[in-house]
């Protein structure tokens, strides 16, 4: 039982940080381009429960944000990036030299180049492969924002945090 709430104020928590990014203007001009602010939620509960765990919170984020807050194609864009973020976040995890700032840079990274990949699907132009360049900055430096956070909020949960 507490589990499953703890697990549910994680989904929470993932979407109230899935609406306070879309508070949030960025500058840059990138149609898309988000902080990923929801991942933070998912590093967590990847560390302190699992992977079985962290891709429910994940799954269950993509589709109530995309309800909630957006349509069919941000549940299409959100879900593809989720899903590759989550698979490469997941196999660096094993690797015992990925810290966990290492593997939600390597998840940033995953969401966007999955997310550009999905835009050139859609829009069926190459063209936006011209955006990679300042996607992989994007998702590498908020990547490691969100690792540092995570490592500071695992170290300071109950137990280490860390028990994945």
């Amino acid at each position: 039982m507490k589990k499953t709430a703890l697990l549910s104020m994680l989904l929470a928590f993932a979407l109230i940080l899935g609406y306070v990014e879309t508070l949030i203007p960025l500058p840059f001009g990138m149609p898309g381009m988000k902080l990923g602010l929801p991942n933070l939620a998912v590093l967590i509960t990847m560390y302190r429960f699992g992977n079985k765990e962290a891709l429910t919170v994940n799954a269950a984020r993509v589709f109530l944000s995309g309800f909630l807050f957006g349509n069919f194609s941000a549940i299409l864009y959100s879900l593809s990036g989720a899903a590759v973020s989550f698979l490469v976040m997941a196999g660096c995890k094993k690797l015992s030299f990925f810290s966990v700032t290492g593997v939600s840079a390597a998840g940033g990274i995953a969401h966007n180049c999955a997310q550009l990949l999905v835009a050139m699907l859609v829009v069926q132009t190459r063209q936006t492969v011209y955006y990679l360049p300042y996607l992989l900055a994007a998702g590498c430096v908020t990547g490691l924002c969100l690792g540092l956070v995570a490592g500071q909020v695992l170290e300071r949960l109950p137990d280490g945090g860390h028990k994945a």
